[in-house]
């Protein structure tokens, strides 16, 4: 699935030209709590339009369906492809039913819990669909185009609010028996019975609980809390939109202690939960994704957060399984979600051809 011959591709910030591009073209639709992403992927996966609209939550998911429908025609007559785009990939937030294309009940979306979302839209758009869960949808990104895209197999931690997960394993994707495969968030870390509960669910001790942005807001506000002295002290008492992990991330790179701390009792949780993962599945790449990264590649907090997360590893795991496990941060950005459902919509439709 590599195509590390070939350019970086074009994303939705540089649209690449379509009489430039390679038919077939496949649409990647990614769904958010509060909007909608839709890219039209062409066979070396180049982006050729992208849309986004709201997500109205509140008008309930036929509505949405419909609005989708009415983009991916719009964009395919305005185009020229119409007949060239043979399979759809289709993402949401979990809860999900991936066997039966059913939302359960995605905390984002709760006018849509139980909706046949699959089963909707391909009445209206008359075309195969493929239905991932967001993250993985955003793994499979990386994996095809992205970091991973020299490797057979990757795992990527997605950091934001919560902590996600996409395992791909000789280029297949882990989405388990019962849709919850690769929810790399709620592997267990700490089994202490005083261990953190995870702010959106799951159980005690989680990765999620310790590694995630709220995670970061939360043990930073403790320790405030106790006493320890900030520049972030100044936001106690607010709530908890006041203090973010954005916020720590500014701190520490103004060198503040307690943010520094922060960052990298984070990398050392991100260490041990890696560690199991590649323990279990001995991958060869782990890339971390999300907005949560404490400024990411290139940033010295986020080169510090990195090497600590590289470190926590090494000391964890056998000198040869670290020599041969690459830890990066990923470099599709936003954009993973919407190339990675276009990819795994390629991928299908060569499988039934």
């Amino acid at each position: 699935m590599s195509l590390s011959s070939d350019p970086a591709p074009v994303t939705s910030s540089q649209i690449h030209p379509i009489e430039q591009s390679s038919a077939p073209y496949y649409w990647g639709i990614d769904i958010g709590g509060t909007g909608i992403k839709l890219g039209l992927v062409d066979e070396q996966g180049y982006t050729v339009a992208y849309e986004k609209i709201p997500t109205p939550e509140g008008e309930g998911a036929p509505a949405a369906m419909q609005r989708i429908a009415d983009v991916v025609s719009e964009v395919e007559s305005r185009l020229g492809v119409g007949g060239q785009v043979p399979h759809i990939g289709l993402g949401a937030p979990g809860p999900m039913d991936l066997a039966n294309g059913l939302l359960v009940a995605p905390p984002q979306l709760p006018s849509w819990w139980g909706f046949a979302i699959v089963d909707a839209l391909k009445e209206l758009l008359g075309r195969p669909i493929s239905f991932l869960n967001d993250a993985n949808a955003a793994a499979f990104g990386e994996f095809w185009i992205g970091t991973g895209r020299d490797s057979n197999s990757m795992i990527l931690l997605t950091l934001g609010t919560g902590v996600g997960g996409g395992i791909i394993v000789d280029g297949e994707l882990v989405n388990g028996v019962n849709s919850f495969g690769s929810e790399c968030g709620h592997i267990l870390v700490d089994p202490s019975p005083k261990a953190r509960l995870c702010v959106w669910g799951g159980g005690r001790g989680q990765l999620e609980a310790y590694a995630s942005a709220s995670a970061v807001v939360d043990r930073t506000r403790e320790r405030l809390t106790a006493g320890a002295e900030s520049s972030l002290s100044g936001l106690l008492g607010g709530s908890n939109s006041e203090l973010t992990a954005k916020k720590v991330y500014e701190a520490a790179d103004e060198g503040d202690a307690v943010a520094l701390e922060i960052v990298d009792e984070t990398a050392q949780w991100l260490g041990i939960g890696i560690t199991s993962l590649v323990h279990a599945l001995d991958p060869g790449v782990v890339t971390l994704g999300g907005a949560m990264n404490f400024g990411g590649s290139g940033c010295p907090i986020g080169e510090r957060f990195l090497s600590g997360i590289i470190e926590e590893f090494k000391s964890r795991t056998f000198e040869n399984v670290f020599d041969g496990t690459s830890i990066a941060f990923a470099n599709l950005g936003a954009d993973a979600g919407y190339l990675g459902l276009a990819g795994y919509a390629r991928k299908q439709a060569m499988k039934q051809s």
